[in-house]
């Protein structure tokens, strides 16, 4: 007898149709004579409505308030899907984040998995019972709930199986595992048997929204062995895992992130510490910076170029005010008309010659550089926005020819 944690996303719990399909595939599994925790989203988009009805009441609500109404979403899903296990004679119970056994950081919709307390969890696997977990939330130690941020529940299912030790943790979607690009996007894209954990980071953090960044680094620190698989078409997934390379060298996917802006600060004194005092004040408004570029500029003045999520713009734009009062208004650039296009690969600083496939690949498509990052398992260029499904598609052709 296994325990396996199983999370579906919203797409997969989507109308009555779909929740029988999930239960049907979680029956399945509990009949096989396995433990079984399953951990479900809210309801296709009812998150965003949600966020929308809370924008047409107060657009400067409480972080607070607006966890106590996302939480909702995910209430809805567990019920129903223990209603129809209910009506394949499973035994089941549904369990809020709460109580699961969430414990979580104080803050308010981006909360912070501190403990899962698995007393409960284990009295109902006792019970030889399904149970059916809220993802995305927990509480904080003023008892009120709280939210984990966008792709949750991915992160809880890889903290529910890290805590019970779970033989496997699945995380079932809409599309069949894990692809070299967008399979909607790029109708030849292909889909990886296995994956490390390593990569599918860097994948999920560029971009690529088949896992949450936060989930792939739980489940590497904790080793947990996922597995990305659809719920609509039963067929074998990719597994995300260490993975033995070698020394080869593997393109495992291309990717495109469009939520970027570009910040530019222009003329600022060329002396120690200036390039501390900015990212020091982005730093304490919790904005995460990306790319990073510093230049000479003229006269002892120097410039420094980075990027933030687009939603971040305006923030990081006040901090430079913040830190740099003499600055011209003229001096602050901020750029929304961009997108981030990478390739994906371990072993890539040892085995030259990628950086310039890829350059060669979007020069040949009449496609524009603006910004390059590199790492030991990624590069990442800065194209125009409305070029970067074209750049993806050339990047992604030179890499896997079609056939």
């Amino acid at each position: 007898m296994a325990l396996i944690v199983q999370k579906f996303g919203g797409s997969s719990v989507a109308d009555a149709e779909r929740i029988q399909n999930v239960a049907n595939i979680v029956a399945d599994t509990y009949r096989e004579g396995n433990d079984v925790i399953v951990v479900v989203s809210a309801q296709g988009d009812t998150t965003d409505d949600l966020i929308a009805k809370a924008e047409e009441i107060n657009p400067r609500h409480s972080r607070r308030e607006m966890d106590q109404l996302l939480a909702a979403g995910e209430q809805i899903s567990i019920s129903l899907l223990a209603m129809a296990l209910e009506k394949l004679r499973i035994p089941v119970i549904s369990l809020l984040g709460w109580q699961a056994g969430f414990n979580t950081s104080s803050g308010y919709t981006m909360a912070r998995i501190k403990k899962i307390t698995t007393d409960r969890l284990n009295s109902e696997l006792d019970k030889n019972k399904v149970i059916i977990v809220a993802g995305f939330q927990g509480i904080n130690k003023y008892g009120d709930v709280t939210t984990l941020g966008r792709g949750g529940s991915d992160t809880s299912a890889v903290a529910l199986a890290a805590a019970l030790h779970a033989d496997k943790c699945q995380i079932f979607t809409d599309v069949e595992g894990v692809y070299t690009a967008d399979p909607r996007k790029i109708p030849n894209a292909r889909k990886l048997k296995e994956i490390t954990y390593d990569e599918m980071l860097e994948l999920a953090t560029l971009g690529a929204q088949v896992l949450n960044n936060r989930s792939v680094e739980m489940a590497k620190k904790y080793n947990v062995e996922l597995e990305v698989l659809s719920s609509l078409n039963p067929v074998p997934g990719t597994m995300v895992k260490e993975v033995a390379i070698m020394e080869k060298m593997l393109i495992r996917g291309v990717t495109k992130d469009a939520d970027v802006a570009r910040v530019s600060v222009l003329k600022l004194d060329d002396k120690p510490g200036i390039a501390f005092k900015l990212f020091d004040r982005l730093a304490a408004k919790k904005i995460n910076v990306d790319i990073i570029l510093q230049s000479n500029g003229r006269d002892g003045t120097k410039d420094i170029t980075f990027t933030v999520n687009e939603a971040n713009a305006e923030l990081a734009k006040e901090c430079i005010k913040d830190a740099f009062p003499n600055v011209a208004d003229e001096d602050i650039i901020v750029d929304t008309n961009i997108a981030k296009v990478s390739v994906v690969g371990a072993g890539m600083e040892t085995h030259p010659g990628t950086a310039s496939r890829m350059f060669d690949a979007l020069y040949s498509a009449g496609i524009n550089i603006e910004m390059i990052s590199t790492s030991e398992i990624k590069i990442s260029v800065l194209v125009e926005k409305d070029q970067a499904d074209r750049a993806v598609s050339a990047v992604h052709k030179e890499f896997f020819p079609e056939d």
